[in-house]
């Protein structure tokens, strides 16, 4: 039996940086999701929280970078996953 995810556990936030912002008059949003979230989980999430119809979805998944931590230690940062998602016409997200 499949569990019921909240669709704020599934879009964690909206990446708002320079590359992003710059995609953003083509109706394309970026945004951090859940590493198990699917697309079509995405989309519904999406469709929900900002009340706008969602026309695809695309989804990477980011490696963590290398990192020294304390006393000099080799480490990473964990692996995430981002979603561009495009909207249909007439549909905007005010961000900012």
């Amino acid at each position: 039996m499949a569990t019921v995810k909240s669709v704020y556990s599934i879009i964690t936030s909206p990446l708002v940086t320079e590359k992003t912002t710059l995609v953003s008059p083509y109706r394309q949003y970026v945004f951090s999701v859940a590493k198990s979230a699917n697309k079509i989980e995405i989309k519904r999430a999406v469709e929900k929280i900002y009340n706008v119809k969602v026309e695809k979805v695309t989804t990477t998944i980011v490696k963590g970078r290398a990192k020294r931590l304390r006393w000099n230690q080799p480490g990473r940062t964990p692996d995430w996953k981002k979603a561009a998602v495009t909207l249909k016409k007439g549909f905007e997200i005010k961000l900012a």
